[in-house]
Protein backbone atom coordinates (compact mmCIF):
# COMPACT_ATOMS: atom_id res chain seq x y z
CA UNK A 1 0.00 0.00 0.00
CA UNK A 2 1.66 3.77 -1.06
CA UNK A 3 1.16 6.24 1.35
CA UNK A 4 0.69 9.96 0.33
CA UNK A 5 3.19 12.69 0.98
CA UNK A 6 0.21 14.29 3.77
CA UNK A 7 0.01 10.45 5.33
CA UNK A 8 4.02 10.16 5.23
CA UNK A 9 4.71 13.23 7.05
CA UNK A 10 1.56 12.43 9.85
CA UNK A 11 3.70 8.58 10.15
CA UNK A 12 6.83 10.30 11.01
CA UNK A 13 5.50 12.93 13.05
CA UNK A 14 4.19 10.67 14.95
CA UNK A 15 7.23 7.90 14.98
CA UNK A 16 9.40 11.13 16.29
CA UNK A 17 6.93 11.70 18.73
CA UNK A 18 6.72 7.99 19.98
CA UNK A 19 10.79 7.98 20.31
CA UNK A 20 10.84 11.17 21.94
CA UNK A 21 8.30 10.02 25.01
CA UNK A 22 10.22 6.52 25.32
CA UNK A 23 13.35 8.57 25.45
CA UNK A 24 15.26 6.85 22.29
CA UNK A 25 17.34 10.73 21.91
CA UNK A 26 19.73 9.51 19.82
CA UNK A 27 17.58 7.79 17.14
CA UNK A 28 15.14 10.54 17.15
CA UNK A 29 17.91 12.46 16.32
CA UNK A 30 18.83 10.52 13.49
CA UNK A 31 15.50 9.76 12.10
CA UNK A 32 14.59 13.52 12.34
CA UNK A 33 17.98 13.60 9.89
CA UNK A 34 16.61 11.18 7.73
CA UNK A 35 13.20 12.06 7.19
CA UNK A 36 14.20 16.17 7.15
CA UNK A 37 12.47 16.74 9.89
CA UNK A 38 13.12 19.90 12.22
CA UNK A 39 12.03 21.77 14.59
CA UNK A 40 9.76 20.74 17.63
CA UNK A 41 7.00 17.68 17.59
CA UNK A 42 3.91 18.96 17.53
CA UNK A 43 1.33 18.34 20.53
CA UNK A 44 -1.48 16.80 18.22
CA UNK A 45 0.70 13.77 17.43
CA UNK A 46 0.73 13.01 21.16
CA UNK A 47 0.60 9.07 21.43
CA UNK A 48 -0.93 8.96 17.81
CA UNK A 49 1.36 6.21 16.90
CA UNK A 50 -0.02 3.73 19.80
CA UNK A 51 -3.87 4.87 19.01
CA UNK A 52 -3.44 3.57 15.38
CA UNK A 53 -1.48 0.07 16.23
CA UNK A 54 -3.90 -0.47 19.22
CA UNK A 55 -7.13 0.45 16.81
CA UNK A 56 -5.22 -1.24 14.12
CA UNK A 57 -5.16 -4.80 16.39
CA UNK A 58 -8.95 -4.19 17.48
CA UNK A 59 -10.05 -3.95 13.66
CA UNK A 60 -7.97 -7.06 13.34
CA UNK A 61 -9.78 -8.97 15.67
CA UNK A 62 -13.15 -8.05 14.20
CA UNK A 63 -12.54 -8.65 10.92
CA UNK A 64 -11.32 -12.05 12.08
CA UNK A 65 -14.06 -12.52 14.20
CA UNK A 66 -16.64 -11.49 11.36
CA UNK A 67 -14.59 -13.63 8.91
CA UNK A 68 -15.61 -16.99 11.27
CA UNK A 69 -19.31 -15.87 11.66
CA UNK A 70 -19.62 -15.73 7.96
CA UNK A 71 -18.12 -19.11 7.40
CA UNK A 72 -20.52 -19.98 9.98
CA UNK A 73 -23.30 -18.58 8.24
CA UNK A 74 -22.30 -20.97 4.96
CA UNK A 75 -21.56 -23.56 6.27
CA UNK A 76 -25.12 -23.61 8.44
CA UNK A 77 -27.17 -22.41 4.50
CA UNK A 78 -24.75 -25.36 2.88
CA UNK A 79 -26.09 -28.27 5.69
CA UNK A 80 -29.55 -26.54 6.38
CA UNK A 81 -29.08 -25.70 9.66
CA UNK A 82 -27.17 -25.65 12.89
CA UNK A 83 -26.13 -29.67 13.46
CA UNK A 84 -28.62 -30.28 11.08
CA UNK A 85 -26.21 -33.35 9.72
CA UNK A 86 -26.14 -34.31 13.45
CA UNK A 87 -30.29 -34.74 13.93
CA UNK A 88 -32.95 -36.37 12.64
CA UNK A 89 -35.68 -34.86 11.23
CA UNK A 90 -38.16 -35.76 14.16
CA UNK A 91 -35.44 -33.43 15.96
CA UNK A 92 -35.57 -30.36 13.43
CA UNK A 93 -37.44 -27.59 15.14
CA UNK A 94 -38.42 -23.75 13.41
CA UNK A 95 -35.48 -21.66 13.65
CA UNK A 96 -35.37 -17.92 13.08
CA UNK A 97 -35.51 -15.46 10.91
CA UNK A 98 -38.58 -16.56 9.14
CA UNK A 99 -38.31 -17.70 5.39
CA UNK A 100 -41.34 -15.35 4.57
CA UNK A 101 -43.42 -12.87 5.97
CA UNK A 102 -46.48 -12.68 3.97
CA UNK A 103 -48.84 -9.61 3.34
CA UNK A 104 -52.15 -10.04 2.10
CA UNK A 105 -55.27 -10.01 4.87
CA UNK A 106 -56.78 -6.46 5.58
CA UNK A 107 -57.82 -7.34 9.46
CA UNK A 108 -56.00 -9.89 12.30
CA UNK A 109 -55.53 -13.62 10.67
CA UNK A 110 -57.35 -16.20 12.56
CA UNK A 111 -56.17 -19.38 11.57
CA UNK A 112 -53.65 -20.90 9.45
CA UNK A 113 -53.60 -24.52 8.29
CA UNK A 114 -51.52 -26.96 5.66
CA UNK A 115 -53.02 -28.98 2.52
CA UNK A 116 -52.59 -32.54 3.33
CA UNK A 117 -51.09 -32.75 0.00
CA UNK A 118 -49.94 -29.40 -1.97
CA UNK A 119 -47.23 -27.55 -1.44
CA UNK A 120 -50.11 -24.97 -0.49
CA UNK A 121 -51.38 -23.27 3.17
CA UNK A 122 -54.75 -21.57 3.56
CA UNK A 123 -55.10 -18.57 5.87
CA UNK A 124 -58.50 -17.25 7.52
CA UNK A 125 -58.76 -13.50 8.78
CA UNK A 126 -60.99 -11.04 10.51
CA UNK A 127 -61.58 -9.38 6.91
CA UNK A 128 -64.28 -12.01 5.94
CA UNK A 129 -62.22 -13.53 3.59
CA UNK A 130 -59.89 -17.04 2.86
CA UNK A 131 -56.65 -16.91 1.30
CA UNK A 132 -54.54 -19.44 -0.49
CA UNK A 133 -50.58 -19.46 -0.64
CA UNK A 134 -47.59 -21.19 -1.72
CA UNK A 135 -45.59 -22.38 1.16
CA UNK A 136 -42.26 -23.63 -0.53
CA UNK A 137 -42.31 -20.08 -3.17
CA UNK A 138 -44.29 -17.41 -0.56
CA UNK A 139 -46.95 -16.89 -3.68
CA UNK A 140 -50.00 -15.51 -3.00
CA UNK A 141 -52.79 -17.56 -5.44
CA UNK A 142 -56.05 -17.19 -4.65
CA UNK A 143 -58.72 -15.39 -2.11
CA UNK A 144 -62.09 -17.07 -1.44
CA UNK A 145 -64.92 -15.24 -0.60
CA UNK A 146 -68.64 -15.71 0.43
CA UNK A 147 -68.46 -15.57 4.24
CA UNK A 148 -69.79 -11.23 5.83
CA UNK A 149 -68.21 -11.78 8.61
CA UNK A 150 -64.98 -12.91 10.21
CA UNK A 151 -63.83 -16.05 9.16
CA UNK A 152 -62.67 -17.89 12.50
CA UNK A 153 -61.74 -21.00 11.65
CA UNK A 154 -60.95 -23.64 8.60
CA UNK A 155 -59.88 -26.91 7.82
CA UNK A 156 -59.43 -30.03 5.72
CA UNK A 157 -60.62 -33.24 5.30
CA UNK A 158 -57.93 -36.05 4.71
CA UNK A 159 -57.75 -35.79 0.76
CA UNK A 160 -57.67 -31.65 0.58
CA UNK A 161 -60.66 -32.09 -1.98
CA UNK A 162 -62.49 -30.17 0.37
CA UNK A 163 -62.30 -27.30 2.54
CA UNK A 164 -64.51 -26.50 5.63
CA UNK A 165 -64.96 -23.01 7.18
CA UNK A 166 -66.70 -21.78 9.82
CA UNK A 167 -67.59 -17.18 10.56
CA UNK A 168 -69.19 -15.34 12.87
CA UNK A 169 -71.67 -15.00 10.40
CA UNK A 170 -73.18 -18.04 12.31
CA UNK A 171 -72.40 -20.03 8.72
CA UNK A 172 -70.30 -23.19 8.20
CA UNK A 173 -69.55 -23.53 4.56
CA UNK A 174 -67.69 -26.31 2.33
CA UNK A 175 -65.41 -25.51 -0.49
CA UNK A 176 -64.73 -27.57 -3.48
CA UNK A 177 -60.65 -26.93 -3.21
CA UNK A 178 -60.36 -28.14 -6.88
CA UNK A 179 -62.82 -25.69 -8.28
CA UNK A 180 -62.57 -23.30 -5.41
CA UNK A 181 -65.94 -23.21 -4.54
CA UNK A 182 -68.17 -22.67 -2.13
CA UNK A 183 -70.63 -25.95 -2.77
CA UNK A 184 -72.77 -25.97 0.93
CA UNK A 185 -73.42 -23.39 3.22
CA UNK A 186 -74.89 -24.94 6.37
CA UNK A 187 -77.03 -22.78 9.02
CA UNK A 188 -77.99 -23.91 12.56
CA UNK A 189 -76.03 -22.50 15.40
CA UNK A 190 -77.54 -19.15 16.78
CA UNK A 191 -74.34 -17.21 17.28
CA UNK A 192 -70.86 -16.82 16.30
CA UNK A 193 -69.01 -20.09 15.22
CA UNK A 194 -65.49 -20.29 16.16
CA UNK A 195 -64.08 -23.76 15.17
CA UNK A 196 -64.89 -26.43 12.45
CA UNK A 197 -62.91 -29.70 11.96
CA UNK A 198 -64.03 -33.03 9.70
CA UNK A 199 -64.16 -36.67 10.68
CA UNK A 200 -61.19 -38.77 9.89
CA UNK A 201 -63.92 -40.07 7.22
CA UNK A 202 -64.65 -37.02 5.41
CA UNK A 203 -68.49 -37.65 6.02
CA UNK A 204 -69.09 -35.34 8.56
CA UNK A 205 -68.20 -32.15 10.31
CA UNK A 206 -68.15 -30.53 13.67
CA UNK A 207 -68.23 -27.46 14.44
CA UNK A 208 -67.99 -25.19 17.79
CA UNK A 209 -70.16 -22.31 18.21
CA UNK A 210 -70.84 -19.30 20.32
CA UNK A 211 -74.03 -20.62 21.09
CA UNK A 212 -72.54 -22.90 23.77
CA UNK A 213 -72.85 -25.97 21.45
CA UNK A 214 -70.79 -28.39 19.42
CA UNK A 215 -73.13 -29.54 16.15
CA UNK A 216 -72.01 -32.54 13.57
CA UNK A 217 -72.91 -32.14 10.18
CA UNK A 218 -73.34 -34.25 7.62
CA UNK A 219 -71.61 -33.39 4.37
CA UNK A 220 -73.25 -35.57 1.83
CA UNK A 221 -76.45 -33.22 2.79
CA UNK A 222 -75.41 -29.88 5.02
CA UNK A 223 -77.78 -30.95 7.38
CA UNK A 224 -76.62 -31.05 11.30
CA UNK A 225 -77.19 -34.99 12.35
CA UNK A 226 -76.20 -34.39 16.25
CA UNK A 227 -75.59 -31.16 18.88
CA UNK A 228 -73.44 -32.04 21.54
CA UNK A 229 -74.83 -29.84 24.95
CA UNK A 230 -72.95 -29.24 27.74
CA UNK A 231 -70.66 -26.46 27.86
CA UNK A 232 -72.33 -23.32 30.23
CA UNK A 233 -70.00 -20.66 28.13
CA UNK A 234 -68.73 -19.92 24.34
CA UNK A 235 -67.08 -23.25 22.86
CA UNK A 236 -64.10 -22.05 21.42
CA UNK A 237 -62.43 -25.18 19.67
CA UNK A 238 -63.66 -28.81 18.84
CA UNK A 239 -60.85 -31.27 17.58
CA UNK A 240 -61.15 -34.95 16.53
CA UNK A 241 -58.97 -37.58 17.45
CA UNK A 242 -57.32 -39.75 15.16
CA UNK A 243 -59.78 -42.61 15.02
CA UNK A 244 -62.44 -40.50 15.29
CA UNK A 245 -64.49 -41.83 18.26
CA UNK A 246 -63.73 -38.83 20.54
CA UNK A 247 -64.11 -35.14 20.37
CA UNK A 248 -62.15 -32.38 22.51
CA UNK A 249 -63.81 -29.24 22.88
CA UNK A 250 -62.69 -25.92 25.35
CA UNK A 251 -64.81 -23.11 26.49
CA UNK A 252 -64.86 -20.32 28.15
CA UNK A 253 -66.49 -21.71 31.07
CA UNK A 254 -62.66 -23.15 31.78
CA UNK A 255 -62.98 -26.48 31.24
CA UNK A 256 -61.67 -29.01 28.31
CA UNK A 257 -64.35 -32.08 27.57
CA UNK A 258 -64.23 -35.17 26.04
CA UNK A 259 -67.27 -36.17 24.20
CA UNK A 260 -68.22 -40.06 22.82
CA UNK A 261 -69.08 -39.38 19.33
CA UNK A 262 -71.26 -42.54 19.25
CA UNK A 263 -73.55 -41.68 22.33
CA UNK A 264 -73.33 -38.07 22.51
CA UNK A 265 -72.03 -38.17 25.78
CA UNK A 266 -69.65 -35.22 27.93
CA UNK A 267 -67.19 -38.57 28.76
CA UNK A 268 -64.58 -36.16 30.76
CA UNK A 269 -64.91 -32.88 32.26
CA UNK A 270 -61.53 -31.66 32.57
CA UNK A 271 -61.28 -28.62 35.23
CA UNK A 272 -57.74 -27.13 36.59
CA UNK A 273 -57.31 -24.26 33.92
CA UNK A 274 -57.92 -20.68 36.07
CA UNK A 275 -59.46 -18.86 32.66
CA UNK A 276 -60.64 -19.31 29.30
CA UNK A 277 -59.12 -22.31 27.68
CA UNK A 278 -58.21 -21.28 24.44
CA UNK A 279 -57.39 -24.11 22.31
CA UNK A 280 -56.69 -27.88 22.60
CA UNK A 281 -54.93 -30.68 20.69
CA UNK A 282 -54.67 -35.05 20.11
CA UNK A 283 -51.60 -36.29 20.84
CA UNK A 284 -50.44 -38.49 18.41
CA UNK A 285 -49.25 -41.99 18.42
CA UNK A 286 -45.62 -40.56 18.27
CA UNK A 287 -46.24 -38.36 21.32
CA UNK A 288 -46.96 -40.85 23.89
CA UNK A 289 -43.57 -42.48 25.04
CA UNK A 290 -42.56 -38.77 25.59
CA UNK A 291 -45.54 -38.10 27.50
CA UNK A 292 -45.24 -41.18 29.65
CA UNK A 293 -41.49 -40.44 30.20
CA UNK A 294 -42.53 -36.88 31.45
CA UNK A 295 -45.20 -37.67 33.38
CA UNK A 296 -43.38 -40.72 35.18
CA UNK A 297 -44.35 -43.04 37.58
CA UNK A 298 -48.14 -42.17 37.37
CA UNK A 299 -48.59 -43.64 33.94
CA UNK A 300 -46.13 -46.48 34.36
CA UNK A 301 -48.13 -48.14 36.97
CA UNK A 302 -50.87 -48.83 34.16
CA UNK A 303 -51.62 -50.86 31.57
CA UNK A 304 -53.49 -48.43 29.10
CA UNK A 305 -52.05 -45.01 28.80
CA UNK A 306 -53.83 -42.37 27.68
CA UNK A 307 -55.27 -40.97 25.06
CA UNK A 308 -53.44 -37.70 25.81
CA UNK A 309 -54.81 -34.57 25.08
CA UNK A 310 -53.36 -30.91 25.36
CA UNK A 311 -54.99 -27.22 26.25
CA UNK A 312 -53.81 -24.20 26.34
CA UNK A 313 -55.22 -21.30 28.08
CA UNK A 314 -55.94 -17.36 29.09
CA UNK A 315 -54.04 -18.27 32.43
CA UNK A 316 -50.99 -18.09 30.00
CA UNK A 317 -50.43 -22.48 30.70
CA UNK A 318 -50.45 -25.33 28.47
CA UNK A 319 -51.47 -28.34 30.29
CA UNK A 320 -50.81 -32.33 29.19
CA UNK A 321 -53.66 -34.22 30.20
CA UNK A 322 -54.33 -38.22 30.61
CA UNK A 323 -58.51 -38.44 29.48
CA UNK A 324 -58.39 -42.20 30.70
CA UNK A 325 -58.18 -41.58 34.29
CA UNK A 326 -59.38 -37.25 33.84
CA UNK A 327 -55.61 -36.44 35.52
CA UNK A 328 -53.47 -32.93 34.10
CA UNK A 329 -49.99 -34.91 34.05
CA UNK A 330 -47.90 -31.79 34.10
CA UNK A 331 -48.17 -28.32 33.38
CA UNK A 332 -45.94 -26.22 30.89
CA UNK A 333 -45.10 -22.52 31.99
CA UNK A 334 -43.54 -19.74 30.12
CA UNK A 335 -45.84 -17.65 28.43
CA UNK A 336 -46.18 -14.04 29.38
CA UNK A 337 -50.14 -13.71 27.67
CA UNK A 338 -52.70 -16.09 26.54
CA UNK A 339 -51.63 -19.30 24.76
CA UNK A 340 -53.84 -19.43 21.50
CA UNK A 341 -52.59 -22.55 19.29
CA UNK A 342 -51.29 -25.71 19.86
CA UNK A 343 -49.70 -28.23 17.59
CA UNK A 344 -47.65 -31.34 18.25
CA UNK A 345 -43.71 -32.01 16.03
CA UNK A 346 -44.63 -34.83 14.08
CA UNK A 347 -41.80 -36.56 15.68
CA UNK A 348 -43.93 -36.50 18.45
CA UNK A 349 -40.94 -34.97 21.01
CA UNK A 350 -42.22 -31.33 21.12
CA UNK A 351 -44.58 -29.17 21.44
CA UNK A 352 -44.99 -26.10 19.63
CA UNK A 353 -47.08 -23.12 21.00
CA UNK A 354 -48.46 -19.67 19.67
CA UNK A 355 -48.94 -16.43 22.08
CA UNK A 356 -50.31 -13.50 22.86
CA UNK A 357 -46.82 -12.51 24.09
CA UNK A 358 -46.08 -12.83 19.95
CA UNK A 359 -43.68 -15.78 20.25
CA UNK A 360 -44.03 -19.29 19.45
CA UNK A 361 -42.28 -21.87 21.91
CA UNK A 362 -40.91 -25.14 21.80
CA UNK A 363 -41.02 -27.21 24.20
CA UNK A 364 -39.62 -30.29 25.11
CA UNK A 365 -41.79 -32.69 26.24
CA UNK A 366 -39.70 -35.05 28.19
CA UNK A 367 -37.74 -32.55 30.40
CA UNK A 368 -40.93 -30.45 30.50
CA UNK A 369 -39.16 -27.15 29.53
CA UNK A 370 -38.87 -24.57 27.12
CA UNK A 371 -36.60 -25.52 24.15
CA UNK A 372 -36.65 -22.35 22.26
CA UNK A 373 -38.22 -18.97 21.74
CA UNK A 374 -38.81 -17.03 18.31
CA UNK A 375 -39.82 -13.70 18.62
CA UNK A 376 -42.60 -14.54 15.85
CA UNK A 377 -44.50 -11.27 14.99
CA UNK A 378 -45.13 -7.75 16.12
CA UNK A 379 -48.40 -8.67 17.91
CA UNK A 380 -50.62 -11.19 19.05
CA UNK A 381 -49.72 -14.99 17.52
CA UNK A 382 -53.30 -16.47 16.76
CA UNK A 383 -52.66 -19.23 15.42
CA UNK A 384 -49.56 -22.09 14.13
CA UNK A 385 -49.30 -25.40 11.89
CA UNK A 386 -46.92 -28.04 11.47
CA UNK A 387 -46.46 -29.39 8.00
CA UNK A 388 -46.88 -33.39 9.08
CA UNK A 389 -43.74 -34.42 6.28
CA UNK A 390 -42.15 -31.12 5.19
CA UNK A 391 -39.72 -29.21 7.65
CA UNK A 392 -41.95 -26.49 7.81
CA UNK A 393 -44.57 -24.14 10.81
CA UNK A 394 -46.42 -21.71 9.98
CA UNK A 395 -47.88 -18.95 12.09
CA UNK A 396 -51.14 -16.08 11.61
CA UNK A 397 -51.01 -12.84 13.57
CA UNK A 398 -53.08 -10.20 14.59
CA UNK A 399 -50.40 -7.84 13.01
CA UNK A 400 -52.02 -9.10 10.26
CA UNK A 401 -49.48 -11.09 8.27
CA UNK A 402 -48.63 -14.95 7.62
CA UNK A 403 -45.02 -16.07 8.17
CA UNK A 404 -43.67 -19.21 7.07
CA UNK A 405 -40.74 -20.92 9.14
CA UNK A 406 -38.34 -23.15 7.77
CA UNK A 407 -37.06 -26.02 10.15
CA UNK A 408 -33.69 -27.29 11.01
Amino acid sequence: MVLSQRQRDELNKAIADYLFQNGYKSALGEFQNEANMGGEIEKKYAGLLEKKWTSVIRLQKKVMDLESRLSEAEREINSGGPTRDKRKPTEWIPRPPEKYALSGHRSPVSRVIFHPTYALMVSCSEDATIKIWDYESGDYERTLKGHTDSVQDIAFDHTGKYLVSCSADMTVKLWDFQAYECVKTMHGHDHNVSSVAFMPSGDHIVSASRDKTIKMWAVATGYCIATFTGHREWVRMVRVNQDGSLLASCSNDQTVRVWVVATRECKVELREHDHVVECVAWAPQSAHSSIIEAAGNDVKKKDQAGPFLISGSRDKTIKVWDVSVSVCLFTLVGHDNWVRGLVFHPGGNFIISASDDKTLRVWDIKNRRNQKTLDAHQHFVTSLDFHKSAPYVISGSVDPIVKVWECR
